[in-house]
Formats: structure tokens, sequence, C-alpha cells
């Protein structure tokens, strides 16, 4: 005899004298039914995988300042950018089961043009977490970018090039150059934002997993790329509307790919046709 699946699940045939010496595991003093129905959930369960992009291009982006917990809002340059990224997204036919965003605006008006062009507006739980906020630069948020990291950051860090610095050695320039005392020690930074993308992910993975839409920022990401791959010790600076992508598997994550942009082309040539 055979067991039969319902219709909402994958169909599966065992035979009743199926043997229960598996891979995968199981609770052999379950009757039948139940024990197939263990070994189906944890078979199929899709796996984890975070969709990361980075905030559309803002007004503080275009003329070069600091923005960090400060915000402004996108551009039209920045919106047509986002546009782009939903429209490659949604022709790559990927679906996805939950978004979430930092609670800066920028990054709120990003997930609102990404959810329009993917038809998902009110369709698929949206939340905020302030743990993926980019970084806070303290006294020096909303200053020019070049005062703050091609000027007071050299000096006391004794280097000509900041992009030469590890993500801890920035932090640590950044607490002792900020006379507000806002800006984040390195362990109370990387803690947080680590603490926010592995609350997401499992989150996401309790639900039965699949494909999550997540818009952080650009130090943010790079510095959560880091925690995942010592490799990547200096920050990448990942463009506005990049992808980056994590799975998340037996509580590890994984680098997919880092600030792929090939959506966002994509979906641009659809919008240039147009």
């Amino acid at each position: 005899g055979t067991t039969k699946s319902n219709s909402n699940e994958l169909p599966i045939s065992v035979p009743l004298s199926f043997p229960l010496s598996c891979s995968v595991k199981c609770e052999t003093n379950k009757p039948l039914l139940i024990r197939v129905a263990l070994i189906k959930k944890e078979t199929f369960m899709a796996k984890t995988k975070l969709y990361i992009i980075r905030h559309g291009k803002t007004m503080f982006n275009t003329i070069g300042r600091a923005q960090g917990w400060s915000d402004t809002p996108l551009t039209e340059e920045g919106e047509r950018g986002i546009r782009e990224l939903g429209i490659g997204l949604r022709e790559s036919g990927l679906e996805f089961t939950k978004a979430f965003s930092s609670d800066s605006g920028r990054t709120i008006q990003t997930m609102g043009i990404i959810l329009e062009e993917l038809d998902l507006v009110g369709k698929i739980p949206y939340k905020f977490d302030k743990r993926i906020r980019e970084w806070c630069f303290g006294s020096f948020d909303g200053a020019y970018g070049g005062d703050l990291f091609r000027g007071v950051i050299p000096r006391v860090s004794d280097t000509d090039n900041y992009k030469e610095l590890t993500f801890p050695e920035l932090a640590d320039g950044l607490v002792e150059v900020d006379t507000a005392g806002w800006a984040e020690p390195w362990e109370q930074l990387s803690g947080r934002i680590l603490a926010g993308f592995t609350a997401i992910a499992q989150e996401v993975e309790a639900a039965g997993g699949g494909n999550a839409l997540v818009v952080s920022h650009s130090m943010t990401i790079g510095t959560f790329a880091y925690l995942i791959d010592k490799a990547i010790s200096k920050n990448p600076e990942v463009d506005n509307g990049s992808v980056t992508v994590v799975e998340y598997e037996k509580g590890q994550f994984t680098i997919q790919i880092l600030g792929d942009v090939s959506y966002r082309e994509f979906g641009a040539k659809i919008l240039d046709a147009e």
C-alpha cells in the first residue's frame, strides 16, 4: 500500500514496509504517517536566502555627504535605479516570502518601489529593524564625506588612504573623532548588525525558508559580509541598488554573491526600451 499526500503537499509514495534508516533525522517510535511527515518537512523545506539590497541613490549620496543615521530621500535618478532593480527581480522569476528594511526613510522608500514593481505591496509581511541601520558617524553625520574620510580619519589612523583601513580600524577611528559620543565602538556596532541579520534569517527559516528581500546600507552590508568572511576586511563599497545574496543554513551564513548589479542592469534595458 502507499500513502497519498494532500493536494497542497509535494506528492510522495511510501511503501508501508518503508525502512526508516534514512539520512534525515527520524523518530522511529512515531506512527508511519507521522514519520513520513517529519521526513517531508526536513527534506523539502526551502533554503533560506536573504537578498540584501543597498538603498537607492539619495540627495546626500549625490553631493558627497556622510549619511549614517541622518537621512535624505532618493533622488529622481535613485528612484529610477530602484525601479530598474525591481523590474530585474520581477523578470528573474524569483519569489519572495518576506520583506525587511532598516527604519531609515531611504530604505523604506526603496522597499516601497521594489514591492510595487514586484506586485507584492500588502501581499507579503514587511518589517523594519533598526539593527540593520547604517553606521552612525556621530558628530560627522551629515558632514561632507571628504572631511571625514579623507581628512580626520586618516590623521587619527596614521594612514594616507582610509580605504586601506579594516572595518574595526575604521570604527575605532570614528569613535576617536566623534565629539558627540554617538559613534559605536566596533563590538557594539558589529554585534547589532549581526544580531539584526541573524534575527531576520531565523524568522524566515522558522516560517519554512525561502527568499526574503532586505534593504540596508553600504557599510552595514559590507560589515555583515566581513563578519561572514574575514577575507572581506575592507569596505567593498557595494553600489546603490546592488544585491548581495546570503544563504542561511544550520545557524551559518554563506555569501552567494556580493554587490551584484545584474538585476538592475537587466531592468534598465527593459525601461530604456519602453
